[in-house]
């Protein structure tokens, strides 16, 4: 049967024809198969994202995300995934910022979401392949949609266990995502439409395998569509348990992991400050926090001390502009101390001496949640 060959190989090149020109951009790994070099974990433990086998494997706790150490304007990344679990969730971010949003474990981004069939249905997503902005970024979704989502146009991905195929086409602007070999859903007039590409641990155990991207030429995304640049900052908070942190029985006692969220009940004491192990020279701080009632004075609930010792400063009270609602408090370094921001709105200053400092969760006499602590490293 040889003589049967060459018409064999000629059918299938005209079945799956390769048109490959030389000025086409190649595919370039995203991943190496051997570790996460070229990725960032945003604000995850260590154990979330591991490699195993040649794969980015992701055990979906806590919230949170790992991305690319570099920004992408015009590309085309494709990927392969799988639950292994039934009903677990997970995304791919396209043009994400670097850091979480205000009160989220998520960054802003365009998401492409993965779904297990075992989450269910409704009227408001579906496990096959939505496409929808989050926490800041926009989208004009492709019909059929409801709201900013826009929703698969047939069903194709498969259940636990079995391998999905995702291509991405990012241009523009505009989104596409096929689905094991069909355009399903995309969107347009994205924004931003230059960013990171980031991979979201949300409850679903999750592997991931032959990571690639193309990349396209830059098309001039402007500042304003443009993500924010990453700096050197340090999740102080793994979302699993109190490492790297401590303080007296009543504060280890008080404060409690709850996924993305360390959380305060109102009856500790105002001494149960909970420190980070963590400090830095000339640091900048932020953090989230989030009442469930209006304390007896609006602090913010986060102090700092010399990591030598001395005294403990508070943040100045707040006059306006803090609620119920996430609020980010940021302490950024001056040739004094800090200036102390609120919600983007400066709120006052602190002195204290040049060098390390350290920070301190601190009681608000009101159930307290606290999110995204993170400290800047090295010099402002």
């Amino acid at each position: 049967m040889n003589f049967l060959r060459p018409w064999v190989c000629l059918l299938a090149t005209v079945a799956f024809p390769t048109f490959v020109t030389a000025d086409e951009p190649a595919f370039s790994p995203l991943f190496n198969g051997r570790d996460l070099a070229g990725w960032v974990n945003v604000n995850c433990a260590p154990e979330t994202f591991t490699v195993q086998d040649g794969m980015i494997h992701c055990d979906g706790l806590p919230t949170g995300a790992l991305r690319t150490d570099r920004q992408f304007e015009n590309f085309i990344p494709e990927l392969e995934w799988r639950h292994m679990k039934s009903g677990g969730n997970a995304g791919v971010f396209i043009w994400s910022g670097p850091l979480p949003a205000v009160g989220q474990p998520f960054l802003r981004a365009i998401e492409v979401q993965v779904l297990d069939h075992g989450y269910g249905k409704s009227d408001w997503f579906t496990t096959h392949g939505d496409i929808f902005p989050i926490h800041g970024s926009r989208m004009k979704p492709f019909s059929p949609s409801k709201g900013d989502r826009s929703f698969p146009k047939e069903f194709r991905s498969k259940g636990t266990n079995e391998w999905n195929h995702y291509r991405i086409v990012a241009t523009n602007g505009v989104i596409r995502l096929s689905v094991n070999g069909a355009e399903v859903s995309g969107g347009t007039d994205c924004s931003w439409r230059k960013g990171y590409i980031a991979l979201e641990s949300e409850g679903g155990i999750v592997d991931w395998r032959n990571l690639r991207i193309q990349e396209l030429p830059s098309s001039g995304a402007s500042v304003a569509d443009t993500a924010t640049a990453a700096e050197p900052w340090k999740s102080l908070y793994d979302g699993r348990s109190l490492r790297g942190w401590r303080g007296a029985p009543d504060a280890t006692l008080a404060w409690k992991p709850s996924d993305w969220n360390l959380r305060c009940p109102a009856a500790a004491p105002s001494s149960a400050i909970l420190w980070s192990d963590f400090s830095a020279a000339e640091s900048h701080l932020f953090l989230d926090w989030r009442w469930s009632a209006k304390p007896a004075r609006s602090i913010p609930p986060l102090v700092i001390q010399a990591a030598s010792g001395g005294a403990i400063l508070p943040m100045p009270e707040i006059a306006v502009g803090v609620g119920k609602d996430w609020n980010r408090v940021e302490l950024r370094r001056t040739a004094k101390g800090f200036d102390v921001l609120v919600n983007q709105t400066l709120a006052g200053s602190l002195e204290i001496a040049p060098g390390p400092v350290r920070m301190g969760l601190q009681p608000a006499g009101v159930d307290l949640s606290i999110a995204s602590p993170f400290a800047r490293l090295g010099q402002p």
